[in-house]
């Protein structure tokens, strides 16, 4: 599925992030530090951050209030999860909505990174998928529930 790749490379991203940067804290006992090592490792962490976040919604591992929630009957738990949904999807759309708007000025800025000099939109790629992925992710759960909630 879209959304659990996503999350793989979100996985890897940080994976970068955390290798970077253990390469420049070594390679600076060298004098050997690596270039642009904050330009990259924040791209790395930012796209992570949003390409994971769809997995969370789709398999329900975001914060919640379990100890409430599961002593209600399962039609309201249901019924509360599904508005939940609801309010994730028009949170989300608000968040890609505006994010697309300050994509558009960077492409028309051409704004780039101080480092590298990478181009400040790439930093913004992942966030725009991750928040339509998420909005995908929390559709799908009003039809489907997370993984270990119990069908209505």
């Amino acid at each position: 599925m879209v959304v659990t790749g996503a999350a793989a490379c979100g996985f890897l991203a940080y994976a970068a992030a955390a290798l970077l940067t253990v390469a420049d804290i070594v390679g600076r006992r060298f004098s050997l530090p690596v270039p642009g090592v904050v330009d990259l490792v924040q791209l790395f962490v930012v796209a992570g951050a949003w390409l994971v976040i769809p997995f969370a919604f789709l398999v329900g591992a975001h914060v919640g209030v379990d100890l409430l929630v599961e002593t209600m009957p399962r039609p309201l738990r249901r019924g509360l999860r599904a508005v939940a949904s609801l309010v994730a999807i028009a949170l989300l759309g608000l968040i890609l909505w505006n994010c697309y708007q300050t994509f558009q000025q960077q492409l028309l800025f051409g704004d780039r990174s101080q480092q590298l000099g990478i181009p400040i939109v790439w930093y913004w790629i992942p966030l725009l998928v991750g928040a339509a992925l998420s909005i995908m992710a929390s559709f799908l759960t009003l039809f489907d529930p997370p993984q270990g909630v119990p069908p209505a």
